[in-house]
C-alpha cells in the first residue's frame, strides 16, 4: 500500500508486513468509544476511537503481520489505510513494538 511510516525522533518504522505487539508496559482499558492505552514507561496516553482498531491491536501478536490482523478483524485490504496509519502512530509513540519473526519461538 503506502511507504512505511517513520518517526525520526525515535527511528521507529512501521512496516505493515511485519509482526507487531503491544509494548510490555502498555495497558489497554476498554471504553464505550474504543479504548485507552497507557504506557507506564513513557506515561503517554493514547485514545483508540473505535472498537475495530482495539480488536486489531489486541490480536496483533496472533498474526504474522499487521495486514493479517486487519483482515482477521474484518477490514478488507482496500479499507486498511486508516487502520495502518493508526498502527504507525502507535509504533512511533512506542505503544507498539516489533514482534518476533513468524518462524521464531513465541
Amino acid at each position: 500500500m503506502g511507504a512505511p511510516t517513520t518517526n525520526h525522533a525515535r527511528d521507529a518504522v512501521f512496516d505493515p508486513d511485519r509482526r507487531w505487539r503491544l509494548h510490555p508496559q502498555v495497558a489497554v482499558r476498554p471504553e464505550p468509544f474504543g479504548a485507552l492505552l497507557y504506557h507506564f514507561g513513557t506515561r503517554k496516553l493514547s485514545f483508540l476511537k473505535n472498537r475495530t482498531i482495539v480488536e486489531v491491536i489486541n490480536s496483533l501478536d496472533d498474526h504474522p503481520d499487521a495486514r493479517s490482523a486487519c483482515r482477521a478483524a474484518g477490514i478488507d485490504d482496500a479499507d486498511q489505510a486508516p487502520y495502518l496509519h493508526a498502527l504507525g502512530v502507535l509504533v512511533a509513540s512506542a505503544m507498539l513494538v516489533a514482534g518476533e519473526d513468524p518462524g521464531g519461538d513465541r
